[in-house]
């Protein structure tokens, strides 16, 4: 049983979060950051002056120094009234002043006590959170001066003495782990944005067929309005009227159906995969061939289902239709990339162990290209598809103990194998 504190904590931390993306959304990404920051030091400064001074006493310790740190957060949490240039600047002075030259020198002038080394080190964390090259400036400026005021304090040795310049190997390999840290995150944002890209370059490309289709539809009936102003409607006309109307409606329907199967394999990579339930091979196959939305019926007789016998396997029901949707929508690209060929189901829950078998005497896939195929971001050919649907079929079949391969000639043929496990258990 939960406790209630607990659930408190819980809401109030997405209340919190809730709060900080709303408010982001209405700011600028820097002004949150210095916000942010400009509410921290205002509070912390004087907290820590109290801290270092009563509680825990330190060697040495600055009010005046402190002062200027509580002015300069201050002035920041009038950042949203700043200008870009403004803003700039200031966030080159107050992170030069707080983090490199105040850690510093407090560092320094405390002869390089553990207390302050630590305080340092955090303070290099909070600092190189922000871009690089603002950092790196501000963390040589504000280290130099720090080291120069030291110098005129007369406490120049403490700077080259071994308990503070053991402290620069440790900052040094800090400073490149999170610079290296943060390259990564933006290599990983590219390929979000990648496959963002080509996922909607996709749907772009499965709804434009029928929009043209539509558009052609609509254009005929302007051009058999005007023609025929002024004269009584014949038989032909009402039935080009009808004729043309159903194929939009059908077109309608075709878009709708595909950005079903979009949404369902988009909400499939943030489900749980784990069976949960017995399902039956010939229930989601019959229900994937309902489902799909055939570009007309000539397509949809080029589909054929062999029941050889049902079985039964531990899955999702509705997983099991984003797989098989996915692969159905792959073999018929295949068909009509190879402008030849027909799609085959085949259910055999006769053998050992139970299997389902996608063929389509389409194009093939080439035998270099088979091992890539099930990778995630891959798409053969290139730029056709966002490349997730195979990974997600795989990641869908590992889960569930099931395998799935692929057996293909170039230009003749590809079979889809999917085997399931002889004896489905559900876990408790």
């Amino acid at each position: 049983m939960r406790h209630p504190l607990h659930d408190r904590w819980k809401r109030w931390q997405n209340g919190l979060v809730q709060s900080l993306l709303l408010y982001h959304g209405r700011e600028d990404h820097a002004t949150v950051r210095v916000l942010l920051l400009a509410s921290i030091g205002t509070v912390g400064m004087p907290l820590y002056y109290v801290i270092w001074q009563h509680f825990f006493p330190q060697e040495y310790e600055t009010l005046s120094l402190r002062m200027l740190g509580i002015l300069l957060c201050a002035l920041g949490l009038f950042a949203h009234q700043f200008s870009r240039r403004m803003l700039n600047l200031y966030l080159l002075v107050t992170l030069s002043y707080i983090f490199p030259f105040f850690f510093t020198f407090m560092f320094l002038m405390n002869h390089a006590s553990g207390v302050w080394g630590e305080s340092l080190l955090i303070g290099l964390v909070v600092l190189f959170h922000f871009d690089t090259g603002l950092a790196l400036r501000a963390y040589l400026i504000g280290t130099t001066l720090a080291c120069l005021a030291v110098t005129a304090l007369g406490e120049g040795a403490t700077i080259v003495s071994k308990p503070a310049l053991q402290q620069l190997p440790i900052h040094w390999f800090t400073i490149a782990a999170l610079s290296a840290a943060k390259i990564s995150r933006h290599v990983l944002a590219q390929e979000k944005l990648a496959g963002l890209g080509a996922g909607l370059a996709t749907v772009a490309h499965e709804l434009r067929t029928p929009l043209t289709s539509v558009d052609a539809n609509v254009r005929g009936l302007q051009r058999m309005f005007s023609d025929g102003a002024g004269r009584p409607a014949t038989a032909e006309d009402r039935l080009s009227t009808v004729d043309a109307l159903a194929r939009i409606q059908f077109e309608v329907r075709h878009m709708n159906h595909m950005i079903d199967l979009f949404l369902l394999s988009a909400t499939a990579v943030r489900q749980n995969l784990r069976p949960v339930e017995s399902v039956s091979m010939e229930a989601v196959v019959e229900a994937v061939l309902k489902r799909y939305p055939f570009s007309s019926a000539t397509q949809q007789r080029m589909v054929t289902l062999e029941m050889r016998r049902n079985f039964h396997f531990a899955g999702q029901t509705e997983l099991s239709v984003v797989l098989l949707l996915n692969l159905l929508r792959n073999a018929l690209k295949a068909v009509q990339r190879a402008g030849k060929g027909r799609v085959r189901i085949v259910v055999d829950g006769g053998r050992s162990p139970p299997r389902l078998l996608f063929i389509d005497t389409g194009c093939g896939v080439p035998a270099q290209q088979k091992a890539l195929i099930f990778r995630r971001f891959f798409s053969y050919p290139p730029h056709n598809g966002a490349g997730i649907g195979l990974a997600l079929c795989q990641e869908i079949m590992q889960a569930w103990n099931a395998t799935i391969r692929c057996v293909s000639r170039e230009s003749a043929y590809a079979i889809f194998v999917l085997e399931f496990p002889q004896h489905p258990t559900l876990p408790r």
